[in-house]
């Protein structure tokens, strides 16, 4: 079984200031999500030699670690993603067939990224704010998942996500949960999310 591997990041660590620090930047790709992948490859290894022996009991552990590893791994791969320098487009408003959906469902971009962003600040604990789409209905929608579980687990494909488990700010904006998210629209990569989005939807 070939193993997982940390994404190459596509921008330096300090492309995305002053929205976020090279520190945190640094300190996020290259130990929390190293870690994801690193304790990932281990469950699944573990997996591997309790499938052998048929060892159902064993095989039923593992799945907690399988999914919040494996589900830390997807995250922040499209996460990372999900951002992009200004100078690179990041903050750009999102075009097409993407943007028609939001005015259609929200009333404007405006009012999605308010009701994106009070959703997201307000988990409780860790976790992610989610925007997905439904595979069959073609609806997006506004998710939010504790922890690292993936919004697979919702039945939806991931769009963009923000993730709020302090790592990701709290040396930089403190326990300013929400400064950090309204800081971040300005980096959000509305192109990557609008490739999702039409890879889903046929266009």
């Amino acid at each position: 079984m070939d193993k997982q591997t940390l994404p190459e990041l596509p921008y330096d660590f300090a492309a995305l200031e002053p929205v976020i620090s090279a520190e945190i930047m640094e300190l996020h790709y290259k130990k929390h999500h190293q870690a994801y992948v690193n304790n990932l490859n281990i469950a699944l290894e573990q997996l591997a030699e309790a499938e052998a022996k048929n060892d159902v009991p064993k095989m039923i552990a593992l799945q907690s670690a399988i999914r919040f590893n494996g589900g830390g791994h997807i995250n922040h791969s499209i996460f990372w993603k999900n951002l992009a320098p200004k100078a690179k487009g990041g903050g750009e408003p999102p075009r097409g067939a993407l943007l028609v959906e939001l005015n259609k469902k929200y009333g404007s971009l405006e009012n999605f990224i308010s009701e994106m962003s009070a959703k997201t600040i307000a988990i409780q604990g860790s976790g992610w704010g989610w925007l997905g789409i439904h595979p069959q209905k073609k609806c997006i929608k506004i998710v939010t998942c504790n922890n690292q579980d993936p919004l697979v687990m919702e039945g939806l494909v991931p769009l963009l996500g923000i993730d709020v488990w302090e790592h990701a700010y709290y040396l930089q904006y403190k326990n300013v949960r929400a400064d950090y998210v309204k800081a971040i629209w300005g980096i959000v990569n509305w192109k990557d999310v609008e490739n999702r989005y039409n890879k889903v939807i046929g266009g």
